[in-house]
């Protein structure tokens, strides 16, 4: 009964790890994304609004991906042969962010603007690529015309919802100028990210047939409707708060980033219900994939000790460096 439950328990940890990379990290991405649209003042105050965070927030997919080598071996080498393109590109994003991130701090005034367009092209280069391995992963790595119009339509859109997380946060962590610029990209990005939504759910349970089996039965309809209705609640609040400058000017501005959180949550949720049992769609379940029993209890005990050391960690950073932000000092 227990070796039956290891895949299952695993198969969680791992979701768990992805959906945290993309909700912490998606903001840091998006803050970089909006970079090019601030003056040479406000772009340190970005930077310094994910300064403390930015390395602990990608040690999500760092567990992630080390889970999915673990303990679905063979799962491992059939995703990542399939995306083996598109995560070298984001390596190479996410690398360029890094370095960027560092540089910028050191560089002569004359040579940030370099660093900045750097950090932007990190920044958008990851987002497109995590847009195209979701869409391909939702395909079940099956290539074909649909299949490569569906990935390259998540990888223009995913963009978006990083760049609302990124607005949303720095409604929390900032105020003034910068802040009113926030809810004026939080407004724009409002619009792509609502129409990807809807192309999205209108679109995958076409490119996957099995993934509509799953939706579109009775009483799966009934039952999955808190999944789409809750989305469309939040997608609602957000463009209805960004339009209240009180409230928002009052500090409810955290909202926005909430509600954004929660449609991440719910997708999450709603893909996690789409692939169980399957690891690769249609063709791999987590318990052909899964190593030998033996491993994944000498697994467990490392994920034991090391799960709840990186959530204490990222919670304590948060609470840390809780409030608004101050300016860079480069001394």
């Amino acid at each position: 009964m227990i070796d039956q439950a290891l895949p299952i328990i695993f198969m969680f940890i791992m979701g768990f790890a992805m959906l945290a990379y993309v909700m912490l990290d998606g903001y840091d991405l998006g803050v970089g994304m909006l970079l090019p649209l601030a003056d040479d003042d406000e772009k340190d105050l970005m930077i310094a609004t994910i300064a403390p965070f930015w390395d602990a927030n990608e040690t999500w997919i760092v567990l992630g991906v080390g889970v999915l080598l673990i303990a679905f071996p063979q799962a491992h080498g059939i995703v990542l042969t399939s995306l083996y393109l598109p995560v070298t590109i984001m390596l190479m994003g996410l690398i360029l962010r890094g370095v960027a991130f560092d540089f910028r701090v050191k560089a002569e005034v004359s040579q940030r603007s370099f660093w900045d367009g750097a950090l932007f092209a990190g920044s958008l280069t990851a987002s497109i690529c995590q847009g195209w391995m979701l869409g391909a992963y939702i395909t079940g790595l099956t290539v074909n015309v649909v299949n490569t119009m569906f990935s390259g339509l998540i990888a223009l859109t995913l963009p978006a919802l990083y760049v609302l997380l990124g607005a949303g946060w720095l409604m929390i962590k900032t105020e003034g100028g910068l802040f009113r610029k926030a809810v004026r990209w939080g407004r724009a990005a409002t619009i792509p990210m609502g129409i990807a939504l809807l192309l999205l759910s209108v679109a995958t349970p076409i490119v996957s047939e099995e993934i509509a089996a799953k939706w579109f039965v009775m009483p799966n309809v009934i039952g999955l409707l808190p999944i789409p209705l809750s989305c469309i609640v939040a997608y609602l609040t957000i463009n209805w708060l960004l339009y209240k400058r009180e409230a928002l000017e009052a500090g409810y501005g955290w909202i926005v980033f909430a509600c954004t959180l929660l449609i991440c949550v719910m997708a999450g949720i709603g893909l996690a219900y789409s692939l169980y049992p399957d690891i690769v769609i249609g063709r791999l379940t987590i318990w052909e994939a899964a190593a030998a029993p033996e491993s994944l209890k000498f697994v467990l005990i490392g994920v034991a000790v090391t799960l709840p050391a990186i959530i204490a960690y990222t919670a304590f950073v948060y609470k840390i460096f809780q409030g608004k932000a101050t300016k860079l000092s480069y001394d």
